[in-house]
């Protein structure tokens, strides 16, 4: 019984560890796109006074991604989340309990 205890313990800390370093991984992301979007707008101040800001395409493409990071991330996706995940295994392995109609 105790075995069982101290893997359980054990399963939680990895996920937990795991969860930490996705959130650790999408502040990163953070970070960096904001260099790349003062860098490019530098650029692009640069070679043409923001006549013609280009640099907010890149800026459009790096909200998109940290938008999809952050969903998945954060769980902001329940329908496709780790829950889901869980109840259908869970309904998968029930399913493979019961006998079957043609046996």
């Amino acid at each position: 019984m105790e075995y069982l205890m101290n893997t359980n313990k054990e399963n939680k800390y990895l996920k937990a560890k795991e969860r930490v370093e996705e959130v650790k991984q999408f502040y990163t992301k953070v970070l960096s796109s904001l260099g790349v979007i003062v860098v490019v707008g530098a650029i692009n101040y640069y070679l043409d006074k923001w006549e013609h800001p280009w640099f907010l395409w890149v800026v459009f493409g790096l909200s998109i991604s940290l938008i999809f990071k952050a969903i998945k991330v954060f769980g902001f996706n329940s329908f496709f989340g780790k829950d889901w995940e869980e109840r259908k295994i869970k309904e998968f392995m029930q399913d493979d309990e019961r006998p079957s109609k043609w046996e």
